[in-house]
């Protein structure tokens, strides 16, 4: 708990490096773990260069867009309330989410290597299904995470992580983003 407060302090603190650090870490952590409990790559066969393509999705790309999209949330939505999660919970979902994810996963495509046109082709065959996904999961963080308990950013970064990180989440849950890949299997590489 001693741990958690200090996360806290230094947030309040400094709540843009930390928001882009932490999202760069999950992800990192994500790929080590999906490639060694998921994937049982073991250490030999663990994939560095990929654990810091997502460490660096997660601190270039993931945090900043994220933590700037939460900045403008709270200020469209002020309050705390029931009433203003629910809101912002809509609006995030609705509108931030799809866009999101159609600007991530060409991203994640594009750094391993597929061609504007393989990107765009897994984009129509996948997207559909990373958004569902997306949905499931951020109503199960969401439904786990009691928002009135916890500081706002809580519930919304557990959610974020499952549902947005592709070391994290995506990995477990959508296809493989890797080039010429045909099968779908659980990676990173979203």
């Amino acid at each position: 708990m001693a741990l958690w407060r200090a996360y806290q302090r230094v947030l309040t603190a400094h709540p843009w490096k930390v928001q882009v650090l932490t999202a760069g870490s999950l992800m990192g952590l994500g790929d080590v773990i999906s490639q060694q409990l998921v994937e049982r790559r073991g250490l030999r066969e663990h994939q560095t260069g990929r654990t810091l393509t997502m460490v660096c999705l997660g601190c270039g790309f993931v945090g900043p867009v994220v933590g700037g999209w939460y900045r403008v949330l709270d200020r469209l939505i002020p309050g705390t309330t029931k009433v203003d999660a629910l809101k912002k919970m809509l609006l995030d979902q609705g509108g931030f989410a799809p866009c999101f994810l159609g600007c991530f996963l060409p991203l994640v495509g594009t750094l391993n290597g597929l061609s504007a046109q393989d990107n765009w082709a897994k984009l129509q065959r996948d997207y559909p299904d990373a958004l569902i996904t997306n949905y499931y999961v951020r109503a199960a963080t969401s439904a786990a995470c009691p928002p009135a308990s916890l500081s706002p950013e809580v519930p919304r970064d557990w959610g974020s992580s499952w549902s947005r990180n592709p070391s994290v989440g995506i990995t477990l849950s959508f296809p493989v983003w890797a080039p010429h890949s045909g099968k779908h299997s659980p990676s990173c590489s979203t």
